[in-house]
């Protein structure tokens, strides 16, 4: 498990691979600057080396160029999948100073927002995978309260009751349900759980 604080947010995250392989087709990164947080979770289609792959194709494009736009970050993930197996890709990019973020996903993967007011925000992402044909893209821009989480996970988990889950628990309390869920599933998982100060 992954675990970062500074004085802007708390953030964790983990993946596992399904049925303990050596590959899980998860990847994702995290990178934070003074101005932003940029996350991207990519689930390569299916599981072991070829999904890993692809997944974490995704991820090294990202990394490369962290400071370019969620547009761009999706553009240029959809280029690098050419002729891999694919992808479901969800990138997000928290700007701290004017508290607002962008995300944009393609495939089975989920966001959640949680702000104080118990109100939840769930962007619907466009269906498919990214696989180097041409595709839509729909990226969002949302602003966001102090202390409000964000929930990001792959199809590997099942979260029922997302609200709560997130209600009146810190980020290491709402990560170890989660890891029980990974334990649990039959298939790759990951997720990154984070609070925005």
């Amino acid at each position: 498990m992954n675990y970062f604080e500074n004085e802007q947010l708390e953030i964790c995250a983990n993946k596992v691979a399904k049925g303990g392989q050596p590959f899980c087709g998860d990847s994702y990164y995290i990178h934070t600057t003074d101005d932003y947080l940029i996350c991207v979770l990519a689930d390569g289609l299916g599981s072991g080396e070829f999904a890993f792959h692809s997944s974490s194709a995704v991820t090294k494009i990202v990394e490369e160029n962290h400071h370019e736009s969620v547009d761009l970050l999706m553009s240029l993930s959809n280029n690098v999948l050419y002729q891999k197996r694919g992808a479901a890709v969800a990138i997000l990019k928290v700007y701290f100073h004017t508290r607002e973020f962008e995300y944009s996903c393609v495939g089975n993967i989920r966001f959640y927002l949680y702000t104080d007011k118990e109100k939840l925000t769930y962007p619907l992402p466009v269906t498919g995978y990214l696989s180097g044909r041409p595709q839509k893209y729909r990226t969002q821009r949302f602003t966001y309260e102090a202390n409000c989480k964000f929930l990001l996970h792959s199809d590997g988990i099942n979260v029922l009751n997302v609200k709560a889950l997130l209600r009146n628990r810190s980020i290491q309390q709402i990560a170890s349900i989660l890891q029980e869920e990974t334990a649990k599933s039959g298939d790759d998982s990951t997720y990154i759980i984070g609070s925005l100060l």
